[in-house]
């Protein structure tokens, strides 16, 4: 394949680009929110796949959020893809602040209000696989999910909605503005060779002058790809 690395990065390597990307942050984040905008998907569909993702990113099921958002995206019109994408707002700089909210809301919906996420115990469940460590702290945490996801994929649907629409209208715009120059570019160099063959040396003047305006317009075609291709690098 194409670009693929010689050699796969660790599972260290990875989780630590996770944490601490190899650029900046915002410079991460600006990437992926472009890859987010370019899907092939009305704004709808690529807002509520995201908005999905983000939602299953808040439950504890650790290990299934890929799975569980392309399922759900299916009932709410949403792209798989961009559901995929939306369980990127769980990832281990907001999982520590997820379950905590999480598992203290869903205390307070089941009536177990005061008490405060064990992360040692979690942790320690985890790894003895053990189901009655796991459970009472699982519990609160799925129904703790439910009004904390509802809220994040409500936020992140309208906010990539807005985005996606304003993206895609400004690639339309530029794509039937590209058209538009191409079409005048070429009309301009059919007149001026029509005008060269029937007016002779008479029309030399007017018929440099039309093959001027169509390298303008060529120029212009140049220009609006060249302002393209650095919009996509970034």
């Amino acid at each position: 394949m194409l670009f693929r690395r010689r050699h796969p990065p660790h599972w260290v390597e990875r989780l630590r680009v996770a944490m601490w990307p190899r650029h900046s942050f915002s410079r991460s984040a600006k990437y992926f929110f472009k890859r987010v905008l370019r899907l092939s998907a009305s704004p709808h569909a690529v807002a509520a796949g995201f908005a999905v993702g983000a939602f299953t990113s808040c439950t504890p099921f650790m290990g299934f959020h890929f799975i569980i958002s392309v399922f759900l995206s299916l009932f709410v019109g949403g792209n798989a893809l961009a559901a995929m994408l939306g369980t990127s707002f769980g990832n281990p700089l907001t999982f520590p602040f997820i379950w905590a909210s999480t598992f203290e809301v869903g205390s307070l919906i089941l009536g177990n209000g005061g008490k405060s996420f064990d992360g040692e115990n979690f942790r320690h469940g985890l790894m003895e696989g053990s189901f009655d460590i796991l459970w009472p702290i699982v519990k609160p945490m799925i129904v703790g999910a439910v009004p904390i996801g509802f809220i994040v994929g409500v936020i992140f649907y309208f906010v990539i909605l807005k985005l996606v629409k304003a993206y895609q209208a400004a690639r339309h715009a530029r794509f039937f503005e590209r058209r538009r120059l191409a079409e005048l570019a070429k009309a301009a160099m059919h007149i001026g060779d029509g005008e060269k063959k029937h007016e002779g040396a008479d029309g030399e003047d007017d018929g440099d002058a039309t093959v001027a305006n169509a390298e303008d317009a060529s120029r212009d075609i140049l220009k609006v790809a060249s302002d393209e291709r650095k919009e996509a690098s970034g």
